[in-house]
C-alpha cells in the first residue's frame, strides 16, 4: 500500500507539472536562491535551546553573520538599508552636495556634521550634542540637486507639540534613530550597530552564532502574514506608540519589537478620515507622504490575498530598483498575466491601452503611482495597488495616475478615455 501511495505522489506531481507547463505559468524564482552552505554545529554542541534560553538572546552585529553567510552579507552591505546613516568622516564619499558653495539655506559646514542620513531622495545632516544627535537647518534634494531648508512643521507629525520649535529641542534618539539602528538602547541611547542590519529583520543572533540551527534565530519567511509583514512595517508605516510617553519621552517608533512580535501591540497605525485630506492621507485612505508604504499595504488586495513585503523585495540586495526580486515589470507579471487567474487578460495593450513599450504600459505607471510626497515636489510610490478613478480625483481631490502622467488633460478627459476602453468596465473606473 506504502508503494502505490508513493506511485500516486508521484503521478500527481508529473501531472501538476505538465499542467504548469502548458498554461506556461510563470515561476517565481527569487534573486540568488541558492542556499548557502552553513557551519555544523560543533560536535559537542548541546541540545536546541529551551524557550528560556531563546529569551536570553542578546545582539551581537552582522560582522557575526558575515563567516557563514558571507554572499548575502556581501549583498547586503551595498543595499541603501546597509548605508542609511553614515559618519563622514570615516566615508567622506557619501556626501552629495559640495559645502564649499555658499547658499541662503546652508546655515552650518560639514565640520558640523557627524552622520549623514539619505542618499536617494533627500540627504540630511546630523550633528552631535551631548549624547544624542540633532538634525541641522538644511537638506539635499538629491532630484533637483539643491539645498531645501529643514524644520518639521506645526500640524504635521502628531509629536511636533511634545517637543520644541527649533531641530535643536528635537534629538534624533526618540524620533528617527530607533529605525536607522540595531537596537537602540533608550536608556543609554546607544546602538548595536547603526544602519538596518541584520538583526533589524532577524532578532538576536548571539545563540544563533553559538548553535547555528533554524530554530535559534528568527527567519521572516517562516513566521505567519502578519508577524512577517510587521518586520517590515515597524519602519515602513506611520504611527505612534500605543504607550506614551515612556518615561516622560515620546517616540517615533515602536520601542520594544522585536521581529516575531506583533507589531500592532505595541504601534498604531496612523488613523485616517475618509473624506479628507491630511499631513498624512490623501482622503481615500492612501497615504500623503514618504514611510507610508505599510500603512498603504495592510489595505491593499495584495496583502489580503496572502502576498507578503519579501514576495516583490529582498532586502539582502538585487541589482534591480529598489531591491525587487525581478526587474520592472517582471516582478508583476510572476503572478499577474493572461493564463494565470489574477489577470489581467489579453495583451498588455489590450489591458492599458498603451503601447507596449510605453510608460503608460508599466504596472506602477496604473497601479502604484508616485503620489506620496517626500521632499520639495518629489513623490516615491503608493503600495496601495489600487487604480485611482479620474473619478476619485473630481471628487475628493486624490491623484489620479492618468492626468499625473498628461499633464496637460483634465480629469473629464481622462473619464471619458475609459469610458471608451474595450476590456474595462466603465462602472469600475469612469463611475
Amino acid at each position: 500500500m506504502k508503494q502505490v501511495d508513493g506511485w500516486m505522489v508521484v503521478a500527481m506531481v508529473a501531472f501538476s507539472i505538465s499542467i504548469a507547463e502548458t498554461r506556461q505559468i510563470p515561476v517565481a524564482v527569487p534573486f540568488a536562491a541558492t542556499p548557502e552552505p552553513v557551519a555544523a554545529p560543533p560536535a559537542d554542541a548541546p541540545g536546541v535551546p529551551s524557550p528560556v534560553e531563546l529569551g536570553q538572546r542578546t545582539y551581537v552585529g552582522s560582522l557575526s553573520c558575515k563567516p557563514c553567510h558571507a554572499a548575502t552579507y556581501e549583498r547586503w552591505s551595498h543595499t541603501r538599508m546597509a548605508n542609511v546613516v553614515t559618519d563622514p568622516k570615516q566615508h567622506p564619499e557619501v556626501v552629495i552636495p559640495d559645502f564649499s558653495k555658499a547658499d541662503p539655506a546652508l546655515t552650518f559646514t560639514l565640520a558640523d556634521v557627524s552622520l549623514v542620513y539619505g542618499t536617494k531622495w533627500k540627504q540630511r545632516y546630523f550633528t552631535k550634542k551631548g549624547d544624542d544627535y540633532f538634525p541641522l537647518g538644511a537638506q539635499w534634494d538629491v532630484t533637483h540637486r539643491q539645498w531645501r531648508p529643514y524644520l518639521v512643521a506645526p500640524n504635521t507629525d502628531w509629536w511636533v507639540p511634545h517637543y520644541g520649535p527649533t531641530n535643536a529641542d528635537r534629538p534624533t534618539g526618540p524620533l528617527c534613530d530607533g529605525c536607522h539602528s540595531v537596537n537602540y538602547n533608550i536608556k543609554t541611547k546607544s546602538v548595536t550597530e547603526w544602519n538596518v542590519g541584520c538583526e533589524k529583520c532577524h532578532g538576536p543572533g548571539s545563540l544563533h552564532v553559538d548553535f547555528p540551527v533554524a530554530s535559534t534565530i528568527v527567519n521572516p519567511t517562516k513566521l505567519d502574514a502578519v508577524r512577517a509583514d510587521d518586520v517590515c512595517l515597524q519602519c515602513h508605516s506611520q504611527g505612534q506608540p500605543r504607550t506614551k510617553p515612556l518615561d516622560g519621552v515620546y517616540y517615533d517608533w515602536p520601542v520594544g519589537f522585536k521581529p516575531g512580535d506583533r507589531l500592532s501591540d505595541v504601534w498604531a497605525l496612523e488613523e485616517h478620515d475618509l473624506g479628507k485630506e491630511t499631513f498624512t492621507h490623501w482622503p481615500d485612505g492612501t497615504a500623503h507622504k514618504n514611510r507610508m508604504q505599510g500603512n498603504d499595504y495592510v489595505q491593499s488586495q495584495m496583502s489580503l490575498k496572502g502576498v507578503r513585503c519579501y514576495a516583490c523585495h529582498d532586502v539582502h540586495g538585487t541589482p534591480n530598483e529598489a531591491d525587487l526580486r525581478v526587474s520592472g515589470d517582471g516582478v508583476c507579471l510572476q503572478c499577474h498575466g493572461p493564463q494565470v487567474q489574477p489577470g489581467p487578460r489579453g495583451t498588455i495593450e489590450q489591458h492599458t491601452q498603451h503601447k507596449a513599450t510605453s510608460t503608460g504600459s508599466r504596472c506602477v505607471a496604473c497601479h502604484m503611482p508616485a503620489i506620496e510626497r517626500t521632499v520639495g515636489n518629489v513623490n516615491v510610490r503608493s503600495h496601495t495597488f489600487k487604480f485611482i478613478s479620474p473619478v476619485t480625483t473630481k471628487r475628493l481631490g486624490v491623484p489620479n495616475p492618468c492626468t499625473t502622467c498628461h499633464t496637460d488633460r483634465m480629469p473629464d478627459w481622462a473619464i471619458d478615455a475609459l469610458k471608451r476602453w474595450p476590456t474595462t468596465s466603465p462602472w469600475r473606473v469612469a463611475e
